[in-house]
């Protein structure tokens, strides 16, 4: 066609985008290495699912579905792509035959590639009608998006003029009438209607949806590097390099005390301190908003916004590319030179950093598996650990951990007081037993959370388990140390509950917190504490599943529940607990609107229950509060601590006292108490 014209077009748009890739791979390769291609069969597993199989796509459904057609689409419409560029150099091109019409293979792409354009075409108005006329919140309404939607809109057209004119061509050379063709549907309808046009008029709109086309191609390819649609090339390798740890484990700091002695920066203080997959994340970005829509915190009028989180980030790597690159030569001569400014407070608000409740929505919304719990903690242990800038209410936090391992500074010696007149078994007594009862802080000492602790017991005790705890010498597993940043003091807790726990011989510890139970079963193995951990929801839901416990007694109340986030986003434990509310008799199980993975935090994670919360239109604690009351209930119920203390002051900030709040484990020993229990109860 012309091929001396396509040779050069080719030569300066790959060029040009080898260039830029090349830009963003070193800035992708500044800071320290990290491992992502271990257990490659998963790898190949998760990609095949979630980024060619666009699983999370749907939790959207319009928009979803829409982006499933596009990405669909532009898989399939690649090969028309290749024959149009090699329609450049022979103008007949077409695989020599395997693409021709008379050929089945030919034959059924071109009715698949006639499908997708449409197809295409119609996401592209989705979200034309997103960005135009809904103008969604959550998404950055800026003109990239909307020109990138024009390209394709543009392009789609262009192919079915292109091919509408060439089949008005093919038919006039061979003599043969133009017709409408279920072979190729888009583009035969478009050359029924060209078929009356004259040569050159014909001419002109073949030559125009060629080169239109492929001009698209080539400038959409020039500008992915320098846009949000960068995630095209880099969403499928970063849905390969996602972690493959447990969503609740936190990557662990090794060596703290000699990166202390040796003076080396603790915690993300600069912006090539990221690692190779952090920087994967800043470019995957696509600023859909999705993160942000659910994150609680921005729901309820907080500066952070984990969207605008990636975007300072990257924002702030892109401007500093050439000081990253001279620091960079730098240090491979040895100098250390730093190349960049403190991220907190220069290019990242605090108030973002302190705001997150590590709840994982923004995670589990993501599509493509970007990161921002892992960053946001990274931050605050600089913070915390270098600089000794944190919430101040959070130093009382730090010195009861330090001081007295719980961090509401009760003595050691009161740990086991809720247990007095129940007969509890100590560890340092029995030495051994079936399940060792891993009781909490709030639990131990929170006059509320107590009764759960009591009820807990009860049920152990009625269902005959063998079961112990440590009592003064159970510490805080130091989840609130670790997300408030404190690592070092972290590891302090981590160490010594290890060192007591392996005195002792139990086949299973069963915990009353969520965060508890995390923590000692994904975060404890990097200290060689290695057990078999369950939450009490789901031992309590066996329980009861086994005919162990004898539900004796009627719970007339309608009962609306809320999910833990450390065990259902997390942890992805969400039956067992509804399993045991519906098993007691008399009681209604309700589920509010935000439920299951889609449930809204109740703003105590990420240390939230230690702090003063951010500065917001409304309170977590409320919004999550007025969500569950909408349900009508008689009485919320939960199966953490932390949740049922938010959900508490929640009803007392709305004058709801009259709703009750339960744990599963309170409500399921109504069911099961005898009169005589309860009269000793009494």
């Amino acid at each position: 066609m012309h091929p001396i014209i396509m040779t050069l077009l080719l030569m300066v748009s790959v060029g040009l985008f080898a260039w830029q890739a090349l830009r963003r791979w070193r800035l992708m390769t500044l800071g320290p290495k990290e491992n992502r291609f271990d257990q490659i069969g998963e790898r190949v597993r998760r990609t095949m699912l979630f980024a060619i199989g666009q699983a999370r796509m749907p939790r959207y459904q319009a928009a979803g579905v829409a982006h499933v057609l596009i990405f669909f689409g532009f898989l399939v419409l690649v090969l028309n792509s290749l024959i149009l560029f090699g329609r450049g150099y022979s103008a007949g091109f077409d695989f020599w035959g395997l693409f021709s019409h008379d050929c089945w293979f030919g034959a059924a792409y071109a009715f698949v590639k006639d499908v997708f354009i449409v197809l295409v075409i119609l996401g592209t108005l989705v979200f034309f009608y997103y960005r135009l006329v809904a103008r969604l919140s959550r998404m950055t309404l800026s003109p990239e998006g909307a020109l990138i939607l024009g390209i394709i809109f543009i392009m789609m057209v262009a192919d079915v003029v292109y091919w509408g004119a060439d089949e008005v061509l093919g038919a006039r050379a061979s003599g043969e009438a133009v017709v409408f063709s279920w072979v190729s549907p888009a583009s035969s309808f478009f050359a029924v209607g060209m078929q009356d046009m004259g040569d050159a008029a014909l001419t002109f709109w073949w030559h125009a949806g060629f080169w239109m086309h492929v001009l698209l191609v080539l400038l959409f390819l020039n500008l992915l590097p320098i846009s949000k649609h960068f995630h095209v090339i880099t969403a499928i390798p970063n849905v390969f390099a996602q972690s493959l740890a447990p969503r609740g484990r936190l990557p662990n700091v090794e060596d703290i005390e000699g990166k202390i002695e040796r003076e080396e920066t603790l915690g993300l203080a600069r912006i090539d301190q990221l690692s190779w997959k952090d920087v994967l994340d800043l470019y995957t970005c696509t600023e859909c908003g999705r993160c942000t829509d659910q994150c609680p915190a921005a729901k309820t009028g907080k500066v952070l916004s984990p969207k605008q989180l990636t975007l300072d980030l990257r924002n702030h790597l892109y401007k500093n590319e050439a000081k990253l690159a001279v620091g960079r030569a730098a240090r491979s001569l040895g100098d250390g030179a730093s190349v960049a400014d403190d991220l907190v407070p220069e290019h990242v608000n605090p108030e973002m950093v302190w705001a997150c409740t590590t709840c994982g929505a923004c995670e589990t919304e993501c599509p493509v598996f970007i990161t921002y719990v892992d960053k946001i903690i990274a931050m605050r242990r600089n913070l915390v650990m270098e600089k000794s800038e944190f919430p101040t209410e959070l130093q009382n936090a730090f010195r009861g951990l330090e001081s007295c391992g719980n961090p509401y500074s009760f003595p050691a010696s009161d740990r086991a007081a809720w247990a007095e007149g129940l007969d509890v078994p100590v560890m340092a007594e029995k030495e051994e037993a079936e399940v060792l009862l891993w009781v909490g802080c709030a639990p131990s000492f929170d006059d509320r959370a107590k009764k759960v602790t009591q009820a807990t017991a009860k049920l152990l005790k009625e269902a005959d388990v063998d079961f112990a705890i440590l009592g003064e010498e159970e510490q805080c597993t130091g989840d609130a140390a670790r997300r408030a940043g404190n690592e070092f003091l972290f590891q302090m807790l981590a160490q010594a509950n290890v060192e007591t726990l392996n005195n002792y011989k139990f086949k299973k510890i069963l915990t009353l917190c969520p965060h508890c139970y995390n923590m000692l079963a994904h975060e404890y193995p990097d200290f060689d504490g290695n057990y078999e951990v369950e939450p009490h929801a789901v031992y309590l839901a066996r329980l009861v599943r086994e005919g162990r416990l004898k539900l004796r007694n009627r719970v007339d109340a309608k009962v609306a529940w809320h999910d833990s986030c450390y065990l259902g986003r997390y942890n992805d434990i969400y039956e067992e607990p509804r399993e045991v509310l519906r098993s007691i008799p008399g009681l209604t199980l309700l589920e509010p609107e935000a439920t299951l993975d889609r449930g809204l935090c109740c703003g105590a994670g990420g240390a939230q229950m230690f702090k003063e919360e951010e500065e917001g239109d409304e309170k977590i604690s409320i919004k999550r509060t007025g969500q569950l009351l909408d349900t009508k209930p008689d009485t919320l119920a939960t199966a953490c601590p932390f949740c049922q203390r938010m959900l508490l002051d929640g009803l007392a900030d709305m004058d709801r006292e009259e709703v009750g709040q339960y744990d599963i484990a309170e409500l399921l020993w109504q069911a099961v108490e005898t009169k005589e229990d309860d009269a000793v109860a009494s």
